[in-house]
């Protein structure tokens, strides 16, 4: 039998107007050029207590590198190590970051090593997305996961042993330009597009710094003039993001997560007058296998006599009405008062989306 294992309904009443509610500009938008840049590398861990990988990658490498260290290995000699593994390494190049800085990062292995706790990062540079290396990485790896095996194969793990953490792992070995203080104006890019929040963040700037000093491109970028001294841009942009700006209501959504059976439901959702009429059937099918014994001199084997059950349940239809400009909170009172099962809640939104009768996006994810 097949049931949703959990289903939320959440209401989201959250109105954007009066002062009170307002939000700094700073947590409505970034600034264009301000951005984290992502690095990755390859490289060895060693130290593990056999708990390695025999991935042919991680002999070829470890060959490299000891030859970099003037040893070189014969011809068909395989090492067969069992306390190395190659890994990939991540880290996130923060904005500004300084020559000398250092930076977290993530180690996890790439081969069939069962775990990476005890072991060591040998020097791995990282690289961005143009190839070139912006920071050094190195250092004794924490692992928040374990696992333990017995001798007849049994086997128990926490979380993930084979990914850990290095933190200030790696050190910055190379700046990226930032188009901060070029230009005579900032720009900032809304992080949920909208007019009405970009003409909204407009009045605002304007409102404070004084007419013609801001104005927008599109739903999603505003432009402010700025000073050209770096110093002075600092100070302004401090001031900037500190203004407190109304944002528009969300459009009407409602977002349906099918894995999880978990619903969220937009404020001005809306439904146009209709009637649904959903239904359950259930199906079980419950597997009861019998062992039956041959006669103690018979010479017959012991054989397993499947016996399977199935049933089929089929529960009364429910009739759900609704009326004209039909509200979010109208919509989960009709849910409640039959006594909906949380399936009947998705069933009864897609109904009335394919019907044209939903006033809102349904997104399924």
């Amino acid at each position: 039998m097949m049931a949703v294992r959990a289903i939320a309904v959440v209401l989201m009443l959250t109105l954007f107007t009066s002062s009170a509610m307002a939000d700094r500009l700073k947590d409505l938008a970034r600034i264009k050029g301000v951005r984290d840049n992502q690095l990755v590398g390859y490289g060895l861990v060693v130290g593990l207590d056999g708990s390695g990988d025999k991935a042919p990658f991680t002999n070829q490498t470890f060959r490299n590198m000891m030859n970099q260290f003037g040893v070189t290995l014969p011809e068909g000699v395989n090492p067969n190590l069992a306390n190395v593994a190659a890994v990939t390494v991540t880290a996130t190049l923060p904005a500004f970051a300084k020559r000398g800085q250092e930076v977290d990062i993530t180690v996890s292995s790439i081969g069939n090593a069962d775990s990476l706790r005890g072991g060591t990062l040998l020097m791995t540079p990282l690289k961005g997305a143009d190839d070139n290396i912006y920071a050094m990485a190195q250092g004794s790896l924490v692992v928040g996961g374990f696992g333990a095996q017995g001798q007849d194969g049994s086997r128990i793990t926490v979380n993930v042993p084979s990914v850990g953490r290095i933190p200030n792992g790696a050190t910055v070995e190379r700046e990226v330009a930032s188009p901060f203080a070029r230009g005579d104006t900032i720009t900032f890019h809304l992080l949920r597009p909208d007019f009405t929040t970009a003409r909204r963040v407009v009045e605002a700037v304007n409102g404070y710094l004084g007419p013609d000093m801001a104005y927008a491109h599109d739903a999603t970028s505003i432009s402010v003039r700025a000073p050209r001294d770096a110093s002075q841009r600092v100070s302004f942009l401090s001031i900037l993001e500190n203004i407190e700006v109304d944002p528009a209501e969300a459009a009407a959504r409602v977002v349906i997560n099918s894995r999880t059976g978990t619903i969220v439901v937009g404020e001005n959702v809306k439904v146009s007058p209709a009637a649904v009429t959903h239904g359950n059937l259930t199906v079980t099918i419950v597997e009861n296998p019998e062992v039956e014994q041959p006669n103690p001199f018979a010479g017959g084997d012991t054989a397993i006599v499947p016996d399977t059950q199935i049933a089929i349940t089929e529960e009364p239809a429910r009739m759900f009405k609704f009326g004209p400009a039909t509200t979010l909170n109208d919509i989960v009172q009709a849910v409640n008062q039959v006594g909906a099962a949380p399936g009947d809640v998705m069933a009864v939104l897609e109904a009335l989306k394919q019907a044209g009768a939903l006033r809102a996006e349904l997104i399924v994810i």
